[in-house]
């Protein structure tokens, strides 16, 4: 009955520990590590940027839209940094649980175990266990009688070894318990750290903000011009799109300068490539879009907006553009303003890979995702390494954010 009564307990507290955390925990604060790391290599890339180009001669709106950007990934790590503290909280209050509950058990199965083996001393000598067994008033009862010495012994050594495993759960539990702790004092220093930065940018925000604010309309005039060099970047890809489609359909027979005329094969790969819509992997490396998609006021002169086929991903010196699904080299070809761009075609769906000093591949050359397409050039005036990346079905421009992951 006490073994009966003993398992139960057991597997009722074993059913509690397995509750105290969710199944996701150590997966969540894998990514928001990972998610924080990312965002700490963001942040330098975009400081040492501005570091490499202070002897440069820079636009004031260059320099406020590196700082907002900066500015807005620093509050994203704070956030990131707040998140995993509060994970690291629940946790340390998760185990503070566990090991009170893991100590009375702990405590009730040593009571259990002291009074069995004061029990066991009491009988343990060799006439005592043969005087039970000869007691015995036929062999039924003899057979079971041994059959609960030998079960008793079991139990003994049961506990035993029960006891020896809550012992070092719990110096584990404590042991994990000092190094959370350690872990979320050290997140909230760094936050402290990564506060006081971010006030220093807004105060540099904020000073040059004045400057823009004093001469609005100079800026908004640099900001039109400019828009109308992306617009004839912009014209150029489509004009390089309609001529594509015309050339690979005049070899299958089609006049069409707007619609792929499509084989099996290519409709196949385009409907792999939709359903990889969303998942799609970043076109580089690492980088930061610093250009989104479609009709926006401007980051700094919000009385102004811009427009964009594509977007821009500022990325590492000397970074290379990547497929991003597995295609067929359509063009390449030069873009007045734009150094080189790439354009690969997927059935009728096409990625193009624009501003790029360096070209890996030719046309008609088979890529598979992840493959080097070429270098992305760097601007002698900014000094960033900027990739215009856009997808296009046909001649419909599409959002590369909703196809690229977590873009």
């Amino acid at each position: 009955m006490k073994l009966k009564k003993f398992t139960y307990s057991f597997l009722i507290f074993g059913f509690i520990i397995l509750l105290g955390l969710p199944a996701n925990a150590q997966t969540s604060r894998e990514e928001l590590e990972k998610r924080r790391q990312e965002l700490r290599s963001e942040i330098k890339r975009i400081n040492e940027l501005r570091s490499s180009n202070k002897q440069k001669e820079r636009s004031v709106l260059s320099e406020v839209q590196d700082l907002d950007q900066q500015i807005k990934s620093t509050e994203n790590l704070i956030r990131v940094t707040n998140q995993q503290a509060n994970l690291l909280t629940r946790e340390i209050n998760s185990n503070t649980s566990k090991i009170g509950r893991l100590r009375k058990e702990l405590e009730a199965l040593k009571e259990d175990y002291a009074r069995m083996i004061e029990k066991s001393y009491k009988s343990k000598s060799t006439n005592s266990r043969i005087m039970f067994l000869l007691s015995s008033e036929n062999f039924l009862q003899a057979y079971k009688r041994l059959q609960y010495m030998k079960q008793y012994t079991a139990y003994r050594k049961q506990q035993g070894d029960e006891i020896q495993a809550r012992t070092a759960e719990l110096q584990q539990l404590n042991k994990d318990l000092v190094n959370q702790k350690k872990e979320k004092d050290k997140l909230i220093a760094e936050n402290r750290q990564t506060r006081a930065a971010l006030e220093k940018n807004r105060r540099a925000q904020r000073e040059l903000m004045k400057t823009i604010r004093s001469k609005e309309s100079q800026f908004a005039s640099q900001i039109k011009q400019k828009q109308q060099e992306i617009n004839k970047i912009d014209q150029q890809i489509e004009e390089m799109i309609r001529a594509s489609i015309a050339k690979d359909n005049k070899e299958s027979g089609s006049e069409s300068r707007d619609t792929y005329k499509l084989t099996p094969a290519a409709k196949a790969l385009a409907a792999d490539f939709i359903k990889n819509k969303g998942k799609l992997p970043w076109p580089v490396r690492t980088g930061v879009v610093t250009m989104r998609f479609g009709t926006q006021p401007h980051p700094v002169v919000r009385s102004t907006t811009i427009n964009s086929n594509g977007v821009r991903i500022d990325t590492d010196n000397k970074g290379k553009a990547r497929a991003v699904f597995n295609g067929t080299v359509s063009e390449v070809q030069a873009v007045k303003g734009a150094n080189k761009a790439v354009m690969l075609r997927h059935g009728d769906y096409l990625t193009i890979y624009n501003n790029l000093s360096k070209v890996f591949v030719k046309r008609g050359d088979v890529v598979n995702i992840g493959q080097e397409l070429g270098e992305i050039a760097t601007s002698r005036s900014t000094g960033k390494t900027t990739l215009h990346f856009l997808i296009y079905k046909n001649t419909q421009k599409m959002n590369p954010a909703d196809w690229i992951v977590q873009m």
